[in-house]
């Protein structure tokens, strides 16, 4: 089968692009834009393997789309291209807005055209996979029940909103035009090859280079915390054997507060690379004043995927979290790349300054333009 996936180079998309070629025999066509936080490194070990393509293209553009279903003919879509981060939307909505509504809008009619022109078996065959975010559905008390895919969206940032309104759209394509749409929301992903505006690598790379480390308001904000390649075998599954129409939530039954996440990061690092003066890295800790509209609980119900589909995921946070800090002790060369130009020209225009208060930023659904979907 031949996949077209959209933000192909941003965290989660990149995952997906190594996770088909490595584990499938399926080709994959990779649509990104190349944004900030869009990395072709991410992608370097399957980037000569004849199975896979590369397309810099922006999700907006519905010529540039049309001329890739055209040479490309994909039999599938894992649409992951998506505008991300909580803390960008705040300070500026317009992307999120354009790319996340308007780019989604255009990939789906782009999507239908090509699914038209099929024949019936390949008509029947084709998917289009939606990945989203936990994040739509807004805030839980502490003690509410974890989201389900029934409960109502409530989206709280201008972030959140834009990918409300695209699962909407998503939806809206397939009760009013038959296309075989799947969609999936999922929780805070976490691993390798993670940008640093996000939380967990954000904590290690400030620790490493003996920054602050900024956390938001008393750190009590919970998150469910998902493994990416937990995340992207959940996504394939769901794209093999998932019902169209059906939405199917995607969690690693993990939920912990942004605090603790940064101690246990600390303590890591205290293990694996103690710091000369002896002290522990939780001495870098600090609070800062909380964003507005902060959600304070997200919290994934992955029950209907697993009663379903029979997926669960692999890892434990404590294994999925030893892995991700090993992972960053291992490649300084990576963070440095993704830290310089754009990146540090992007901290400067947010926050006025280099490698402080990027901070508190729980990560990661996903990344930029025509890279990723989902967001803290």
């Amino acid at each position: 089968m031949k996949i077209l996936v959209t933000g192909g180079a941003g965290f989660i998309g990149s995952a997906v692009v190594r996770h088909i070629i490595n584990n499938t025999q399926d080709s994959v066509i990779n649509l990104d834009k190349l944004t900030y936080a869009g990395n072709l490194d991410s992608i370097a070990s399957v980037a000569d393997n004849e199975r896979y393509a590369f397309v810099q293209a922006d999700i907006c553009d519905r010529a540039a789309l049309d001329k890739i279903f055209a040479e490309h003919q994909p039999a599938a879509i894992m649409h992951l291209a998506a505008e991300s981060h909580v803390d960008r939307s705040i300070h500026g909505a317009q992307d999120f807005i354009a790319t996340n509504i308007v780019g989604t809008f255009r990939l789906l009619e782009a999507a239908r055209a090509h699914w038209l022109t099929l024949d019936e078996a390949n008509k029947a065959a084709f998917r289009f996979l939606h990945v989203s975010t936990d994040e739509v559905y807004g805030t839980l008390a502490p003690d509410a029940p974890a989201f389900t895919e029934k409960h109502a969206y409530e989206p709280n940032s201008p972030y959140s909103a834009s990918k409300a309104a695209s699962d909407h759209l998503a939806r809206a394509w397939y009760h009013t035009y038959g296309l075989p749409v799947l969609t999936t929301n999922c929780s805070n992903n976490y691993g390798p090859w993670h940008f640093p505006e996000k939380l967990i690598p954000l904590m290690i790379v400030n620790a490493l280079a003996g920054k602050p480390l900024p956390v938001y308001g008393d750190g009590q904000q919970v998150r469910d915390w998902l493994y990416v390649k937990d995340h992207c075998s959940a996504i394939r599954r769901v794209l093999e054997a998932g019902r169209t129409g059906e939405t199917y939530n995607v969690g690693g039954w993990n939920e912990k507060t942004n605090l603790a996440i940064v101690h246990t990061i600390c303590d890591l690092l205290d293990e694996m690379r103690p710091r000369p003066d002896g002290q522990s890295y939780r001495a870098q800790i600090t609070h800062v004043q909380d964003r507005p509209g902060h959600d304070r609980r997200y919290a994934i119900d992955a029950r209907k995927i697993e009663r379903e589909l029979g997926w669960r995921p692999a890892e434990t946070f404590d294994s999925g979290i030893r892995k991700t800090v090993r992972w960053y002790l291992d490649n300084p060369e990576w963070v440095q790349g993704v830290q310089s130009g754009a990146y540090r020209e992007w901290v400067a225009a947010q926050y006025g300054h280099e490698g402080g208060h990027e901070g508190g930023h729980e990560g990661g659904h996903e990344g930029a333009d025509a890279r990723t979907g989902a967001a803290s």
